[in-house]
């Protein structure tokens, strides 16, 4: 059985670079390459796949259709992530998630991909300035080759 750690595993290989595929409302799927990371969900603990993201497409498909799939692949190693996403972030707000428990899960985030930075402030405004969302998927089914 394929868990989130064989998916880290897999994403650590290649920089926390996956695809994520969300549906169009005509149905047809958008896919997109983003950088993505196991972590603690910020309300339950549980572990949980994050990504941030921003702009309207990926967005929009999201807030109408939360369901998803995120995969991995590193050389002929691949995992799939199947699942729900919850959005958090300045236009999806969540109870218990302030401005400030906001920045440090986007910085979480970033981290748990693999992401390092030597500005964390610049970070910051950027993420702010974006409007950047915190993607967190509740994995429904995980699966690998």
């Amino acid at each position: 059985m394929t868990t989130l750690d064989d998916f880290a595993g897999i994403a650590g290989k290649e920089a926390g670079l996956v695809v994520v595929a969300t549906r169009r409302a005509s149905g047809s799927i958008q896919a997109s390459l983003v950088n993505a990371g196991v972590l603690p969900h910020p309300l339950t603990g549980a572990p949980t796949l994050g990504f941030v993201t921003y702009g309207r497409v990926k967005l929009a498909n999201l807030r109408a259709r939360p369901a998803l799939a995120v995969t991995v692949r590193s050389g002929w190693a691949w995992a799939t992530v199947e699942g729900t996403a919850s959005l958090i972030g300045p236009d999806d707000p969540v109870d218990g998630v302030d401005a400030e428990r906001l920045r440090l899960l986007l910085r979480e985030i970033f981290v748990a991909a693999g992401g390092t930075h030597d500005d964390w402030d610049e970070y910051d405004r950027v993420m702010v300035e974006q409007r950047r969302t915190a993607v967190l998927v509740e994995p429904t089914r995980i699966y690998s080759s």
